[in-house]
């Protein structure tokens, strides 16, 4: 199972945002950013940051795709 994080990109594009304001809005590390945007798995407590800085859920975030769906 891999984490794919395209549903935050879209609500970035969204509301206009960059990644330096997300981490600034929610208070998160650089290395946090470059782990999403390596669609790495980050700390739920991470993505609760990133959810109420955004003012959406956390499963708004993310989603899971099986290994079998990238063969």
């Amino acid at each position: 199972m891999k984490i794919q994080y395209n549903k935050l990109w879209k609500i970035l594009i969204d509301k206009n945002m960059k990644k330096v304001d997300l981490k600034d809005a929610a208070h998160i590390s650089s290395n946090s950013i470059a782990k999403l945007g390596k669609n790495e798995p980050v700390r739920m407590d991470v993505l609760m940051k990133i959810a109420k800085a955004l003012d959406c859920k956390v499963e708004d975030l993310f989603e899971t795709i099986s290994d079998d769906e990238n063969e």
